[in-house]
């Protein structure tokens, strides 16, 4: 049995057309797919069946799909569930509203099957960085961070960085690709420490690029910061 046969995987569309058509794909390639028509139906579907990932569409009609997912991440059962928006809509504010409902990632229509198919095993990648990290040493790729020695190294190099940076590297990288909002970075990296000036995460973002290099941390604009390798 292959892998993404134990992943199941919800496609929310109000257009039957492209429901055939993704869910085709999908199934070709093992995953287990589920799928609904409208927000409402897709919420009650994903309390039962729990998928791993689900895929948003945003213009639906009952209930569009931000407040949907905003919905769906007020259910602790879907604590875990990938939250993608499939859509047409571009626009900044789109996007930012999405994150702030919940949503982990966007992927633009129109998009061809292998594409999708890519980002989707992309995705379903963080289902299982979600759970708690609890080894000493946290392997991505070239970069190496131990939990224990508080140091990182990067093709075997040692690179010390200072608290708050490490801190900061560790929340972006325990989940890599979900993009963390900049009020949770301060939340979780400062806590209620009195911070000086507005930009205090980007000084530190700044730094660790400097020292990691521009490819691990990517901005996401208006929202805030997300780890890749």
């Amino acid at each position: 049995m292959s892998a993404t046969e134990n992943h199941k995987i919800l496609l929310v569309d109000d257009e039957p057309d492209i429901l055939d058509f993704l869910g085709y794909n999908l199934k070709k390639e093992g995953y287990t797919v589920i799928t609904a028509s409208n927000g409402v139906e897709a919420i009650a579907i994903a309390k039962k069946e729990l998928p791993h990932l689900i895929v948003l569409d945003i213009m639906m009609p009952e209930m569009d799909g931000i407040e949907t997912c905003r919905q769906m991440r007020e259910i602790s059962s879907l604590d875990n569930s990938v939250i993608t928006f499939l859509t047409a809509r571009n626009e900044e504010y789109t996007q930012v509203s999405g994150f702030d409902m919940g949503a982990d990632d966007f992927i633009s229509k129109p998009i061809k099957p292998r594409v999708f198919l890519s980002r989707v095993k992309a995705l379903l990648r963080r289902y299982k960085s979600d759970k708690p990290i609890v080894q000493s040493i946290i392997d991505l790729g070239d970069l190496k961070i131990d939990m224990e020695k508080h140091m990182v190294y990067k093709n075997n190099i040692a690179i010390e960085l200072p608290k708050k940076e490490f801190n900061l590297l560790t929340l972006l990288s325990s989940k890599p690709g979900k993009v963390f909002k900049r009020e949770n970075i301060l939340d979780l990296v400062w806590g209620d420490e009195v911070i000086v000036g507005d930009r205090t995460i980007d000084v530190h973002i700044r730094k660790l690029r400097e020292k990691l290099g521009e490819e691990y941390i990517k901005t996401i604009k208006g929202v805030g910061y997300k780890f890749e390798f």
